[in-house]
């Protein structure tokens, strides 16, 4: 399968605004709408935007095609390659679907942020550095594989001198209470020795209770039972005159007069206890047992303070190791990205080039990318800046803005280092001379060979170099759209140019414009 570039396929709505239904077939390339002021233009570009989330909903139904998508989506099953359908349907509250799965418009925002770009004078994304140091490593990487595995390795060192430092630090912040936290280990510890819980006691201990409570009435109950024994020889005589063996009887009250005689002692020996020290004992076993859970868990609570205890006496030790180890990181991740500085700033260089060199087609120059030094992180130490005549990008006009960003553009997809997708443009050409909007139409057709490319034009230059030209148009406060063939594509760049009396002149200066496109 060779390089996919995602591609709108088809787009569909239903009873929006002005607009009561819409059906359109997309090629891949530059798609330009143009028409009439308050034909709906804008309105239609908002209601493809609010599929990808962009934009707020408002048609009852819209739906679009995406085919050839570069998209791999385990959640939603979707591989590179397959057709996405992405429906709108509003009626008491909008409704989103992603291959028929419904979906949040969060998570719709999400996921067209990989496959639509919506380039607007309030976003300058593209310019923000970490991008461009992506973009510089991607232009990097490809021209030498040395480069991936030294940016391997940077990530490897600062992760590693990240989580050391994040240990010492908190060696640093246990040391400063460090007496606190050992007086508290200590007490700890000293509380559950005091009481020095057995496994089992608590229970064990229980049991003696219920006995001391029951010891009375087992006395009285055996006082009054011994008179069993008193008929022992009569029983065993009326046994022997009726032949009968009295091993049976005998053997049942010794068995009755053992129990007495043991449970005798054992009254004995619970008369010995200090009833008030069990009592107390059970207590102070029962608070272990309601704050752990277990004695078991007491006792393992006690193991765990004494290990932290002994970690703190380790706590100098630890922290010469970590200092140690925190010094060689530093120094080799400051090397490493020193040496990822010298390799973007060669690619600053041609990236620069290729901007400049499509900027002389849009009217302008100058244009510099440097790296600047900032504190490190996981890119490294670079902030990459970039300038137009030695202005910084928050003074330059819009314009310059928007063929600056074009330029960059693409110059990335020129390089094959910018991810294909769907770009939709917000009135690029307006307000732009005609030799400016000649240089538009010149860097966005070559621009539309890695994108498929959505524009409102006001311009017949940028029209004239359409793949697809769609009119729209408003009658009777009914707004449509259709495609132009050549001829319709003729008349409308002449109207552009002349007004709706289109003149000779204007007709044959826009079928000159269409051939040297």
């Amino acid at each position: 399968m060779g390089k996919l570039i995602d591609m709108i396929s088809r787009f569909y709505l239903e009873d929006y605004l002005s607009f009561e239904k819409v059906d359109l077939e997309f090629e891949k390339g530059l798609v330009v709408f143009t028409g009439p002021s308050g034909a709906g233009k804008s309105i239609l570009m908002d209601a493809f935007l609010a599929l990808f989330g962009i934009k707020e909903a408002k048609a009852n139904l819209s739906e679009t095609t995406v085919e050839n998508s570069s998209i791999s989506d385990e959640g939603f099953a979707i591989e590179a390659g397959d057709d996405i359908i992405i429906k709108e349907i509003k009626k008491d509250k909008v409704r989103y679907f992603l291959n028929s799965q419904t979906i949040s418009k969060k998570v719709l925002t999400a996921f067209s942020s990989n496959l639509v770009k919506h380039l607007h004078l309030k976003d300058n994304s593209d310019f923000d550095s970490s991008r461009l140091v992506g973009f510089l490593d991607r232009l990097t990487a490809s021209s030498d594989e040395e480069f991936t595995s030294l940016k391997k390795e940077y990530e490897e060192n600062f992760h590693a001198l990240l989580e050391i430092s994040n240990q010492l630090k908190k060696i640093n912040e246990d040391e400063s209470k460090l007496e606190e936290l050992k007086e508290f280990a200590k007490y700890e510890i000293e509380k559950i020795e005091s009481i020095n819980p057995k496994i089992d006691e608590y229970e064990e201990l229980n049991e003696v209770k219920k006995r001391l409570a029951k010891k009375d009435k087992i006395e009285e109950a055996i006082e009054l039972s011994k008179g069993i024994f008193d008929f022992r020889t009569s029983v065993s005589k009326a046994l022997d005159i009726m032949d009968k063996d009295s091993a049976f009887f005998d053997e049942t009250i010794n068995e009755l007069e053992n129990i007495f005689e043991n449970f005798n002692d054992s009254l004995y020996e619970l008369e010995e206890l200090d009833i008030e020290a069990v009592l107390d004992r059970i207590e102070k076993l029962a608070s272990l047992q309601k704050r752990f859970g277990t004695i078991a868990g007491a006792l393992e609570y006690k193991e765990q303070k004494q290990k932290e205890l002994d970690s703190y006496d380790n706590i100098s030790f630890e922290k010469t190791i970590l200092e140690k180890k925190v010094k060689q990181l530093t120094q080799k991740v400051e090397e490493l990205a020193s040496s990822l500085t010298t390799y973007r700033t060669a690619s600053a260089k041609i990236l620069e080039e290729r901007v400049n060199h499509y900027l002389k087609y849009l009217y302008l120059s100058n244009a510099k990318i440097y790296l600047k030094d900032k504190q490190i992180d996981n890119l490294g130490k670079d902030e990459v800046i970039l300038e137009l005549n030695g202005v910084n990008l928050d003074t330059i006009s819009s314009g310059e803005f928007n063929r600056l960003r074009l330029a960059l553009l693409t110059s990335m997809s020129k390089f094959e280092i910018l991810n294909n997708g769907i770009l939709f443009l917000d009135e690029i050409d307006a307000n732009l001379s005609g030799k400016e909007s000649d240089a538009i139409a010149t860097v966005l057709s070559e621009l539309s060979n890695s994108y498929q490319i959505f524009a409102i034009s006001h311009q017949p230059q940028l029209t004239a170099a359409a793949k697809q030209h769609f009119f729209v148009d408003k009658q009777n406060g009914v707004s449509s759209v259709k495609l132009l063939d050549d001829k319709g594509k003729i008349e409308e760049i002449s109207r552009m140019i002349s007004g709706e009396n289109i003149t000779k002149e204007a007709y044959l200066f826009a079928k000159n414009l269409i051939d040297s496109k």
